[in-house]
C-alpha cells in the first residue's frame, strides 16, 4: 500500500533517527501539547479518547456496544473519524500503519517496550504521522496510544474499530479458515450461501485464514456463530464416542 510505503521508506528511518539522538533524554519531558492538540491538555484528551460515550457525544452513537479498554480506545475513535466525516480514511490509516509496523521488527518492539519515555514515544509517533501526512484524527489517536502506552493494544483496538466501521456499512464479516486457500468458485458458493442465511439488508465480506492443524474441512464464523466443520474436530468427536463405555441395555 502506498502508505504502508511512505511509513517504511521515511517514517521508520526518521524513528530510529529520534530514538539514537542526544537530544532525547530516557527521562524526556513530553511535547508541547499545540503540535498535536492546542484546546485540551495531555490528560483531558487522553480522557476524552479512552471514556467517550455515546451519552456525551449526542447525535453519534456507535453501532455496536463493545466492552474493555480496546473497545473503548474503538469507539472513542470511531465517534472522532465520524464527527470529522473521514471514517474511510481513519480506517485506511490504522490499517496501513499497522500493517507497516508489523514489516519492522524495530518498530514493532518499540510500541510493545514500556521502558521507552512518553516524551520519545510521542515525538517518534508525531514525527512519523506527519511524514505519512495523516489525517488529524489517526494523528492525535495514535499520539494517545504513544502517551499512554497502550501503542502495544493497537492491534486488538484495530479489530474493534473495524467491527465498528463494518456494522456503519451494513458488512458482516466472516471468516472461513481452510487448510488450503479455496478455490474462487467454492469462495463464490460459501459468500452466497452466507448471503442467503444472513440476508440482504447486508453485505457478507468474506475473510479467508489458513490452519493446517485443522486437518481439512473448514470452519466458518460470522456473527458471533461457529460453524465447525474441520476434521480435526470430528476426529475429536470420534475420539470421544470410542472412548466412552458402551452399555448394552437388557433386551
Amino acid at each position: 500500500m502506498a502508505l504502508c510505503g511512505r511509513i517504511r521508506s521515511s517514517g521508520l528511518p526518521l524513528l530510529q533517527k529520534f530514538l539514537k539522538s542526544d537530544l532525547i533524554s530516557a527521562h524526556g519531558s513530553g511535547v508541547q501539547r499545540s503540535l498535536l492538540c492546542p484546546a485540551l491538555s495531555s490528560s483531558e484528551f487522553s480522557r476524552n479518547y479512552a471514556t467517550a460515550s455515546v451519552a456525551k457525544e449526542g447525535k453519534i452513537k456507535v453501532p455496536l456496544v463493545l466492552f474493555g479498554g480496546a473497545g473503548n480506545y474503538a469507539s472513542a475513535l470511531y465517534i472522532a473519524a465520524v464527527k470529522a466525516n473521514a471514517l474511510d480514511t481513519v480506517e485506511s490509516e490504522i490499517l496501513d500503519f499497522l500493517e507497516a509496523s508489523k514489516r519492522s521488527d524495530n518498530f514493532s518492539q518499540f510500541m510493545k517496550n514500556l521502558s521507552v519515555s512518553r516524551g520519545v514515544r510521542v515525538k517518534a509517533l508525531t514525527a512519523i504521522c506527519s511524514e505519512t501526512k495523516f489525517s488529524d484524527v489517526t494523528k492525535n489517536f495514535l499520539v494517545v496510544l504513544a502517551e499512554t502506552g497502550r501503542l502495544r493494544n493497537l492491534e486488538s483496538i484495530a479489530k474493534k474499530f473495524l467491527d465498528l466501521t463494518m456494522a456503519h456499512k451494513g458488512e458482516v464479516r466472516a471468516v472461513v479458515t481452510t487448510v488450503i486457500p479455496l478455490p474462487t468458485e467454492e469462495e463464490k458458493e460459501l459468500k452466497e450461501t452466507l448471503q442467503d442465511i444472513i440476508g440482504h439488508g447486508k453485505k457478507v465480506k468474506l475473510e479467508q485464514k489458513i490452519d493446517p492443524s485443522i486437518l481439512g474441512g473448514l470452519v466458518v464464523e460470522f456473527s458471533q456463530k461457529v460453524f465447525d466443520m474441520s476434521i480435526k474436530t470430528r476426529s475429536q468427536q470420534m475420539e470421544r464416542f470410542l472412548r466412552d463405555p458402551i452399555s448394552f441395555g437388557n433386551p
